[in-house]
């Protein structure tokens, strides 16, 4: 059985995304009341319905482009859900779904997609069609490497794979343009090779990995605003960390660190740094306070 954690990050930019009007589009819970509507429906939830298979009347709501059907007991996509070509924001969180169907590809007005807490092994290749996307949720699935087909949508802005078994990211990943917050926390990964990372990157989660060692191609990241890679194995920090010159927060917790290079210092910006759960003297924390004395150092 798929345990159920609470996912826990910084602020999502999704949540902003997924917002609708409630009095300019009304969310319907009941199908037969939405299809007897005098009104153009848009938005429906079906959520926590105990659904095994979608009402097939929902295909006549062709005007649909929100769609709820999380917390049921759906085994698969089913074929109405590709009928309704003007979604935009689909959420299937918490149902046993193994697959997406090659279907997918219908959705092309699709910006929002979330699939946490399913049984996904893999993605659908044919996700690349979809090059409106901005956010996908695979959270808490099956998943062994990193969907390549995500790196042939260049305008998503927010990759969630947080809680999956992934221990491979190929390079391509600085393919995605304007992606800014991607959250890989709680995988499989121990070797991230000399990964390149896109440039308008803000939010990096690698925590609870078994990483090692940072690629130095990360410290390039210049618009990198957050990074948390606590729990894993590393044991230094490269002098290339003053390249992220617009890092705010940065969380080394739970590592094997012993020291800090004396670099950090060039990064003016860096409010907090947490330390916490790694063998530094005290020391060395002293001389780091010198170093960063606009910082907050939690050791």
């Amino acid at each position: 059985m798929k345990k159920l954690f609470v996912l826990i990050g910084i602020a999502s930019l999704s949540l902003a995304k997924a917002q609708i009007d409630p009095v300019k589009y009304p969310t319907y819970t009941n199908i037969d009341e939405a299809l007897s509507s005098t009104k153009t429906v848009y938005s429906m939830s079906f959520r926590e319905k105990g659904l095994f298979n979608l009402p097939p009347q929902i295909v006549k709501l062709n005007s649909i482009f929100f769609l709820n059907i999380m917390a049921n007991k759906l085994e698969k996509m089913d074929k109405e859900i590709f009928a309704l070509k003007d979604l935009q924001i689909l959420n299937i969180n918490e149902n046993s779904i193994t697959y997406i169907p090659d279907e997918i590809s219908q959705l092309t007005k699709l910006t929002t997609f979330s699939m946490n807490l399913n049984s996904l092994s893999h993605i659908n290749p044919n996700i690349a069609k979809l090059q409106n996307l901005k956010v996908v949720h695979f959270d808490a699935n099956n998943l062994n490497v990193f969907p390549e087909a995500l790196m042939e949508i260049p305008a998503l802005e927010e990759i969630n794979l947080q809680g999956n078994q992934i221990s491979f990211i190929s390079n391509g990943l600085d393919q995605i343009k304007n992606l800014k917050f991607l959250n890989l926390a709680d995988n499989q990964i121990n070797d991230l090779g000399n990964l390149s990372f896109p440039t308008y990157l803000k939010y990096l989660e690698l925590q609870q990995n078994a990483i090692i060692k940072l690629p130095e191609n990360l410290f390039k990241a210049r618009n990198l605003e957050f990074l948390n890679v606590s729990g894993n194995n590393i044991t230094e920090i490269s002098p290339a960390i003053k390249g992220l010159k617009n890092v705010a927060s940065m969380n080394l917790a739970n590592n094997n660190l012993k020291d800090i290079p004396v670099e950090i210092k060039h990064l003016k910006k860096l409010k907090t740094l947490i330390l916490t759960g790694n063998p530094i003297e005290k020391s060395t924390i002293e001389k780091l306070k010198t170093l960063l004395p606009e910082t907050q150092i939690y050791f």
